[in-house]
This record gives structure tokens, C-alpha cells and sequence, in this order.
């Protein structure tokens, strides 16, 4: 039983996500897949907020951007930065230009909350309620991320799974469980470096 309990818990940690709610904007943190951009379109298609702010260079990892992770076939575009592939994809997903705002110099998930909030902070905004559409895998910690740098501001938070892995099938599979756990040894040791 307590074995059961603690994978609860750890589910519950590693996988927030709220219905969508009216909100000032939505953070896109910077990445190479386009599901959560796709996502993003929607929730702005559907009148949740007037402006998305993807955010990204390419990943410190690499220091190149190396290209979309999935549909090559649709989107074929030149991209130099993280940004300029999400902000393609937010246009073909029916996002006019003059609402999509830029963040391009990010190379990590920090940096994109960061960015973001000098951003909106520079062109006055005051953002009381915020999507945030990312990885499943992803959004505890782009979640602690945003909260750091935008205390005041309320997350809604909505996911993708380009991966495949879930809240309801981490557990199926030695490869899912691997993925999910490592995530949470990553968010331990980068906030441990914060206390």
C-alpha cells in the first residue's frame, strides 16, 4: 500500500494540468516539438487569451536548433531558433502574426520564464492569469520555473504528449517510468541549487 501511495503522489507531482481558463496570455517554453504550439493555437482559437509568447534560441545542449521533432513534412521552414519553428506553427494553426510575441535567445526552461517576463514586463503587460502549454513530462517543472519568475500570476496548466507518456500510462512500461523519474531527479537538483 504505501508503494501505491507514493506513485500516486508521484503522479499527482509530475502531472499537473487544469481545465483552460480565460487568460492574459500563453507561454509556449521553447522546444522542438510542435504538439504544445499546436495546442497553444487552439486554446487562442478558441478565445482563451489575445497573445502567445513561444519562447526559444535552440537548447545549451546543443547550440544549434536541429529542426522539428515531428511533421517535417509540414513544417519545412528554414527555422534558425526554437521561436521561429513555434511561431510557424502557431501561424498555421490559425494565429495571426500581430499576436504572437517574440522570445529568442532562451536555451533552457529558466531562461524561457526569464525571457518571457522581461518581455511582457517591457511591453507593459500585466499578466494576472497564464496558460502554460507544455510536455506532460515537463510541466511540474516548467510549472516551479514560471511560478519563480511570475509569483503573482495564476497557471493554468495544459499538455501535450509527443513522447507518449502520460498521467495515465507512465506506469505501463519500463522506458515511461524511466522518463517520468528522471524528470524528477532533474527537478531535485536543479532546485536544489536554489535553496
Amino acid at each position: 500500500m504505501i508503494h501505491l501511495a507514493f506513485l500516486d503522489e508521484v503522479e499527482n507531482y509530475m502531472f499537473p494540468e487544469n481545465e483552460p481558463q480565460k487568460s492574459d496570455i500563453i507561454f509556449v517554453p521553447g522546444n522542438s516539438w510542435p504538439q504544445m504550439a499546436q495546442k497553444a493555437a487552439e486554446l487562442f482559437r478558441a478565445g482563451y487569451a489575445p497573445y502567445v509568447l513561444p519562447s526559444g534560441r535552440y537548447p545549451v545542449t546543443t547550440g544549434y536548433f536541429a529542426g522539428p521533432a515531428a511533421d517535417r513534412e509540414k513544417y519545412t521552414g528554414a527555422y534558425r531558433t526554437e521561436w521561429e519553428f513555434l511561431s510557424d506553427v502557431l501561424i498555421k494553426g490559425g494565429v495571426p502574426a500581430s499576436s504572437i510575441l517574440r522570445e529568442d535567445q532562451a536555451t533552457y526552461t529558466y531562461e524561457n520564464a526569464l525571457n518571457s517576463r522581461k518581455v511582457t514586463d517591457g511591453l507593459g503587460l500585466q499578466i494576472r492569469k497564464a496558460i502554460l502549454c507544455t510536455k506532460a513530462t515537463h510541466a511540474r517543472r516548467c510549472l516551479l520555473y514560471y511560478q519563480l519568475v511570475f509569483p503573482e500570476t495564476e497557471f493554468i496548466i495544459q499538455t501535450a504528449s509527443p513522447d507518449q507518456v502520460t498521467k495515465d500510462n507512465w506506469l505501463s512500461s519500463q522506458e515511461n517510468i524511466h522518463a517520468v523519474m528522471e524528470e524528477l531527479e532533474r527537478i531535485t537538483v536543479q532546485f536544489s541549487l536554489w535553496m
